[in-house]
C-alpha cells in the first residue's frame, strides 16, 4: 500500500530540503517527488489572450453579431 505525506518545505541553500515525517519507520524505503512553487513571470494572463488568436471574437457581443449575420444568409 502506498502512503502518502504533503509537506510544504523551504529550499535551504545548495538545494537541501529537509523533510520531517515521524511516521515513517527507519529502514522503509520511500520515494520523494518535488514540486516546486514558482511564481508566476509578470505578463499577460491568461484573460488577456481571449479573442487575440487569428479568427477569434474579441466579445460575446460580437461574436453574436457574426452568428446572427451567418444565420440571416442561410435564407
Amino acid at each position: 500500500m502506498v502512503n502518502a505525506i504533503r509537506q510544504k518545505v523551504i529550499v535551504q541553500p545548495g538545494g537541501r530540503i529537509e523533510l520531517h515525517a515521524p511516521e515513517l519507520k527507519p529502514g522503509t524505503h520511500a520515494e520523494v517527488i518535488i514540486l516546486e512553487d514558482s511564481p508566476q513571470p509578470p505578463g499577460r494572463s491568461l484573460r488577456s489572450l481571449i479573442g487575440t488568436a487569428k479568427g477569434c471574437f474579441s466579445s460575446p457581443e460580437e461574436t453574436d453579431a457574426f452568428l446572427s449575420q451567418e444565420r440571416d444568409s442561410w435564407d
